[in-house]
C-alpha cells in the first residue's frame, strides 16, 4: 500500500517540485498553502507523515504541529530558515520527529522521509513478546508504543521513544552520538551533534513536565549520554 505524505508550504514552487518528486517515488501527496488549510484537511484526511514549513500565514508550522499532537502522533519533519533556532525548529517539545534547513535537495529529504517512515514502521511492528523495560517509576512498553513515569504517561515521538529505549535498555552504559544516531536514525542517514543534543533536551523537557526533579538522563561531557542506574527520591 501506497504511503500518504502531507506537504505543507506557502510557497508554490516548493509544492510543485517536491510533490512532483515524492510521487515519482511511489508516494501518494496532500499539499497544503497553509497551516489552517492543512489542519482542516489532515483532520478528514490521516497521512502517513506531515512535512511542514515552520513559517507560513495564518498558522506557523509549529502552531500546526501543536493542533495536531492533540489528536494526532503522525511523524513530522519540518522545513526551517537558516536563521530559524534549532529547538524552535525542532518544534521546543511540540514533538517534531526531524528538520531540513532551507534550501535543501530533494533527495536528502527523500532520505529524511524514508528514515522516519522507517522508524514509525519499525516501532508498529514490534513483536509481542517483546519485553517492557522497568526502572525505577520508569516503565516502557516497546509492543504498545508506551512510556510511563511514576504512573504517568509520557507521549514521546517515535525518535524520542527509540533514544530513549537505546539508553534504558542497557542502564548505565554510555551511548555516543553515533551509536544514538543509527538506533533512532539507522546507519544510512548522516545528522550532525545538535541533532541529537536537541531531542535529548526536548525528551528531558517532557519527563520533567511529569516529575521536575527528573534526572535520569546523564550527559558525558565530550562522550555522550547515559540512563543511570540508581534511582532515589528528591
Amino acid at each position: 500500500m501506497k504511503k500518504r505524505l502531507a506537504l505543507v508550504d506557502d510557497d508554490q514552487n516548493i509544492l510543485t517540485s517536491v510533490s512532483l518528486a515524492l510521487e515519482a517515488e511511489g508516494y501518494e501527496i496532500d499539499t497544503y498553502n497553509d497551516g489552517e488549510q492543512a489542519l482542516q484537511g489532515l483532520m478528514r484526511r490521516p497521512v502517513d507523515l506531515a512535512v511542514l514549513d515552520i513559517k507560513m500565514p495564518r498558522m506557523t508550522g509549529t502552531e500546526l504541529l501543536e493542533k495536531l499532537r492533540t489528536k494526532s502522533a503522525v511523524p513530522v519533519i519540518f522545513l526551517t530558515s537558516k536563521d530559524d533556532e534549532l529547538d524552535e525548529a525542532l518544534g521546543l517539545g511540540l514533538g517534531a520527529d526531524d528538520y531540513i534547513t532551507k534550501p535543501f535537495s530533494q533527495r536528502l529529504l527523500l532520505a529524511r522521509i524514508q528514515a522516519v517512515l522507517r522508524r514509525a514502521s519499525s516501532a508498529d511492528d514490534q513483536e509481542v513478546s517483546a519485553k517492557a523495560i522497568h526502572h525505577g517509576p520508569l516503565m516502557l512498553d516497546p509492543d504498545r508504543h508506551l512510556v510511563t513515569w511514576k504512573d504517568q504517561d509520557v507521549k514521546l515521538t517515535v525518535t524520542e521513544f527509540l533514544l530513549l529505549h537505546s539508553l534504558a535498555a542497557r542502564p548505565g552504559h554510555v551511548k555516543n552520538r553515533d551509536q544514538l544516531m543509527d538506533s533512532a536514525y539507522g546507519e544510512s542517514v548522516f545528522l550532525d551533534d545538535r541533532t541529537i543534543d536537541s531531542h535529548i533536551k526536548r525528551l528531558r523537557r517532557k519527563f520533567k513536565l511529569v516529575d521536575d526533579s527528573f534526572d535520569q538522563i546523564e550527559t558525558l561531557y565530550g562522550i555522550g549520554y547515559r540512563y543511570k542506574t540508581d534511582y532515589s527520591e528528591a
